[in-house]
Order: C-alpha cells, then structure tokens, then sequence
C-alpha cells in the first residue's frame, strides 16, 4: 500500500505513476474523503477539548452547591459523548472507504523501472547460453507434451478425468524429476544462506491482502470456503512470516526460502499456454523471499536474480533477462526482472523467474517495520523482495525439450542424477 502522507502531498506524481501503468486513480475521491476524514478529527478533539472543560466545571459546580448547573453540565457532557460517538463511527466509514481505495493502488514504479505501455517495450539485459540446433543434428524436436506422453511420464487425460482442465499427473520418472528439482532448488538455496520453511498452504484473508493478491486478485485465488484461501505462491506466507512485527536491524537481509503446492485460477489466461505444462492451475515451485533494509534492497534484487540464474546455468538451459517496463509490472512491485528460459516448442524464450523489489508496499499492508537505534529513532517499514527459485513444471519442460533425444528419451542434467538415483536418461 502506498503512503497516504505521499498520496496527498504528491497528487501529481501519482498521476504520472499511475498512467506509466497505464490505469488511472479516482484523484477526486481521494482528496473527498481524505478532508472528511481530517474534519472529522478536527471536530472530534474540539468535543472532546469542550467536554474536558466541562467535565471540569461539573466539580466545581458540585462543590458550589449549584445542583441545576451541575446537571446541566452532566447532560451536555452527554451530549457530546453522543456527537462523539456519532462522528466516530462517521471516521470508520469515511477511513473503510480510503483504504479501499488505497488497497486498489497498485505500487509505484521505481526510478529504474523502464517506462513502456506493455511486454512488448520489455528491455533485454543479458542473455546466457546458445539454443541447441536440432536441424544440425538431423532431427525435428518434439513439444513436451508429446515427449512426456509418449514416455508415459505426463498424463493430461487423467489428470483432466481427476480435476478439469490445466491439471496433470506427473508418473513415474515424471514424478521423480519434479521432485529431484525441488531438492535441488532447496539444498542450492539453503547452501547460498537462505534459510527453509514449510508453511501452511491454506492463509486467511488477511494474509492474502497483505502481499497484495486482494482484494484485486480474488478471482485468480481459489477459495476453501471459509474466508481462507490456497496460496498462489510462497511469497504470500513467507512474507507474511513477520506481519504485525517489528525487525532488528542487525538480523538484516534475512533470506526466506521455501517449496509449495501453488493453486491459481488463471481467470484472466484463457486460451493461453492450454497444452503442456507451463500454464497449470496446480503446481508446485521453489520461492525465495528476502527482507531487506531501504538501502539495501537493490542489491538484494540483482542477487536475486543472480541466484535464479545460477540455477538455470548448472542445469545447462539457455535463458534471457528482461526488465518489466510499467506497463507490464506486477501490482505490488516497484521493479522487476524476468528470467525467460528457452523453449524449442514455442522457438522463443518463457517466463521462468520473475524477481521483485516491492520496496516497503508489501510492508505497509502487513505492517512489518524494523528498528534501528544506531541510525534512527522509532521504527520504519522494510522492504520485501520475492522471486521464483524456480517452478519445478516450467523447468521440467525445459529440461524435456532442450535436453531430448533423437530416438525420443531425454537426458537427465548432470546436476540432477544424484536426485534421481543415478540415472542419466528418461526412456
């Protein structure tokens, strides 16, 4: 969430910020409820200054033997409590409406942010690797869709008869190679600092809100029932670890990592990536989530990125880096960059990790700040990074079509035999 303070002195960089991401904002009804909401206040402590003068006078009107006068005193007491009260619960709706309005403010973007209306205005920054030339060897590479079911490790059809579409079941190899990459992100992570969790996969409302997947993305979210929702991704409860607390500074960046279950609707995804495995409403996926000091947040960002990259460097898959203009950045970021890994069946590069420095929004919503005497008094908020340390299906599907072979059987990466018991190929 942004801050109201910078909300209502800088109108006008709002502006510009919310037309870089190409939405708008309603400047008029902010400003409407923010001086109704600042004249109830002041109205409020003139009653309450009045009614301390009065509640004073009762005594001494008491004391005098002036019985009449001291009732009198009583009821406009009364009176005022009532007007109190009255306006107070005024300022809980006035204060209910400006936070929904703030809750639909998406972040501003950084001063490193480039400014672009879509994905299509999406900078290059760096490439890795050269995309394999399957036409010099001799042979038409497969999708791996067709890979994975001709080798009877990718089941749609039955994964369709247990749950609908953009659900697969995983046999076999299949499934061993998700989990053998799942324990590879981890133990990869947790050897460069990040330390692991297991967190519940079902949050409650407020959890969702606090990472900004509500209220604009209730329809994306599957809900259990209760008020409580499945998570989208581990940022939502590794972020959410620290609501409501107050760091140390000294126990700063700390380096959050975990591998989930993720459920996701994909209301707003229909007809995209409908075959395979890149676009699934189950799926599970590495995260990591660090907090970070204002000062040091960018640096945390670039080894974020740094650290999915290694990933996709020792299992051997050519990728690229992007930097998202404002026109296409997530709701809650302030800057990011996506790693897209190669893909033979599309001939063009995927999303694989997206990498965010969320600045201190995510923080304002869940009210995560931290202390330090040695530079400040009081307490400011963090910020929060998040980015994908990866998701096992996309990189299954990397690996199945970069690393597949003529007569149909794909080769395992050597990095990840010790996780698959020594085996060196698929067949």
């Amino acid at each position: 969430m942004l801050d109201m303070k910078f909300v209502r002195e800088n109108p006008d960089a709002i502006d510009a910020a919310m037309a870089s991401r190409n939405t708008t904002w309603d400047r008029d009804r902010f400003f409407s409820l923010d001086n109704d909401r600042r004249a109830v206040i002041v109205e409020v402590e003139e009653l309450q200054a009045k009614r301390n003068s009065t509640s004073k006078e009762i005594g001494q009107l008491m004391k005098a033997g002036d019985k009449d006068a001291a009732e009198a005193a009583k009821e406009s007491v009364r009176a005022i409590n009532d007007q109190v009260a009255e306006l107070n619960a005024r300022r809980t709706e006035i204060e209910a409406a400006l936070t929904e309005l703030m809750a639909h403010l998406p972040n501003i973007p950084y001063e490193a942010t480039p400014v672009g209306k879509d994905e299509t205005e999406n900078p290059e920054r760096r490439r890795w690797g050269t995309p394999r030339d399957f036409a010099a060897e001799g042979f038409e590479p497969k999708a791996h869709w067709d890979l994975g079911t001709e080798l009877g490790i990718l089941d749609f059809d039955r994964g369709s008869k247990l749950s609908g579409a953009r659900f697969t079941v995983l046999a076999g190899a299949g499934a061993r190679l998700d989990r053998a990459l799942q324990n590879y992100f981890l133990n990869t992570h947790i050897a460069h600092g990040f330390k692991e969790f297991i967190p519940p996969v079902i949050v409650n409302r407020e959890i969702m809100y606090g990472t900004g997947q509500l209220p604009k993305f209730e329809d994306d979210a599957y809900h259990t029932g209760e008020d409580q929702f499945l998570i989208p991704t581990a940022e939502v409860v590794l972020t959410n670890l620290h609501a409501g607390e107050v760091l140390d500074a000294k126990d700063l960046p700390l380096h959050y990592t975990a591998g989930t279950p993720c459920f996701r609707e994909e209301a707003g995804s229909a007809g995209r990536d409908t075959r395979g495995i890149i676009r699934q409403h189950q799926f599970t996926k590495v995260e990591m989530v660090k907090f970070a000091t204002p000062e040091t947040s960018d640096d945390e960002l670039e080894s974020m990125v740094a650290e999915a990259e290694y990933i996709l460097q020792q299992l051997g898959l050519p990728y690229r880096v992007i930097s998202l203009c404002t026109g296409d950045l997530g709701f809650s970021a302030r800057q990011t960059y996506d790693i897209e890994v190669w893909l033979p069946s599309y001939n063009s590069y995927k999303e694989i990790s997206s990498c965010s420095n969320c600045g201190d929004f995510q923080a304002r919503r869940a009210n995560i700040k931290y202390r330090d005497p040695s530079s400040f008094k009081g307490t400011r908020y963090v910020h929060t990074l998040n980015g994908s340390g990866l998701p096992t299906g996309r990189t299954m599907a990397a690996i199945m079509e970069n690393y597949q072979n003529p007569d149909g059987t794909i080769t395992v990466p050597e990095v990840l035999r010790p996780y698959m018991g020594g085996l060196e190929v698929i067949g």
